[in-house]
Order: C-alpha cells, then sequence, then structure tokens
C-alpha cells in the first residue's frame, strides 16, 4: 500500500488511528477557476475543508485575473496565506481609497495591476507566512515562519524576515541545477517512495541513479 495517498482530503493519521482533519490535500479540496495546486501539496488550518480557498487566498474572487499556482509536493503550514494583487488599492491617484468596491456597476479589477503568483515544487512555507501579490517562489525553497515574501525566491533558497531575504542557500550552485534536472517531484509516485531514503537523507548518486 503506498504511503501517500493522492485521492485522500486529510491525508495524516496519528499513530493511534485518528485522522488529522487539520490538513488538507488542496488539490482535494480547492475549486476555484484561478487557483492551481499540483498533487500533494497539502495546507493546515482550522477551517472547513470548502473553506479551504478563502483561507488560503482571501482576496481571489473568482472575478480576477490573476491566479495562484502551485506546484507539487508544498508544504504550507497554519497561519501563511496569500495575498493577491486583487487586494490592492489604487496608487496612482491622490488617494488610495478603492471607492468603486462600493457600488456593483463600478466594480471591478480591470485597471489594477495583475500578476500571478507561483509556487515551484517542493517549497516549505513556514508558520504564518504572508507571499505578496506577483512573486514566483522557486522550487526546493524554504520560507521563514512569519516571513513576508515580497520579492521572487531562488530555487533551494532559505529566506525569512520582513520584507523576507536571502538567509542562504540549501545547496551549492552545481547541485541546484542537477536538483532541478532530476525533478524528483515528477516521478511516479512508486519510484518516488522507493527513493524515499535518498530523498530524505540528501543522497544526491542514490538520486542520479534512480
Amino acid at each position: 500500500m503506498p504511503l501517500l495517498d493522492a485521492e485522500a482530503i486529510h491525508p495524516i493519521t496519528l499513530p493511534d488511528g485518528t485522522v488529522y482533519r487539520d490538513t488538507v490535500y488542496l488539490k482535494n479540496v480547492i475549486d476555484h477557476p484561478r487557483i492551481e495546486v499540483g498533487e500533494y501539496s497539502y495546507y493546515t488550518h482550522s477551517g472547513k475543508p470548502e473553506d479551504t480557498a478563502q483561507i488560503l487566498a482571501p482576496y481571489l474572487g473568482h472575478g480576477v485575473r490573476e491566479r495562484l499556482v502551485i506546484g507539487k509536493f508544498v508544504q504550507i503550514a497554519r497561519g501563511s496565506y496569500f495575498i493577491t494583487s486583487s487586494a490592492n488599492h489604487p496608487m496612482t491617484g491622490f488617494s488610495t481609497y478603492p471607492f468603486r468596491i462600493f457600488k456593483p456597476e463600478t466594480f471591478g479589477y480591470k485597471d489594477l495591476p495583475t500578476r500571478d503568483t507561483v509556487v515551484g515544487h517542493d517549497v516549505w512555507i513556514g508558520h504564518d507566512a504572508a507571499i505578496m501579490p506577483g512573486v514566483h517562489i522557486g522550487a526546493g525553497a524554504i520560507v521563514a515562519a512569519a516571513s513576508v515574501v515580497a520579492r521572487n525566491v531562488p530555487p533551494y533558497a532559505v529566506v525569512g524576515g520582513n520584507p523576507a531575504t536571502v538567509i542562504r542557500m540549501r545547496y551549492p550552485e552545481e547541485v541546484i541545477t542537477e536538483l532541478l534536472g532530476i525533478a524528483w517531484w515528477d516521478w511516479p509516485i512508486e519510484k518516488i517512495e522507493r527513493n524515499m531514503a535518498a530523498l530524505s537523507d540528501g543522497d544526491l548518486p542514490a538520486l542520479r541513479a534512480a
């Protein structure tokens, strides 16, 4: 029996057999035209599963133009969320007050700049992090708890702070290049599980052999 079940809503079972209901596989609980999520990406929150999209990206209305794209095997901790472009106030005039949102006939996002927000594969977003509009987070990156990510994050970088800056790179450049080429997240789940030890132990020769 596989360790991971791509069809599960609540993927974590505690040692006593209890299903942990605060963690959900995003792909199986989000039905939103502007959110795309890869398999096995999870989010922990205390709301109802059907409220996940609203909790994760509270300003991403159905009428907006930007997208939130989340890769495979992304881990999003409790309290983290995405502030998308639709949350922006107009900044080209003398006032930032969003007058038009108070009247249905003038409400709209067409005059606001929009940028897709993209999270790569195998990204870990720590507790209470805020991801700002249009940010791209590279594969394998780690976002420290309580960070405000306002700029793009390179693959396999560790970032933290407000605004978040690169604390260190997880691996040398040549290793990062090789990992991105291996792209283990695109393997069949059976192959991934056969190579869990190599992934968990950082055994690059074993990944090469696989």
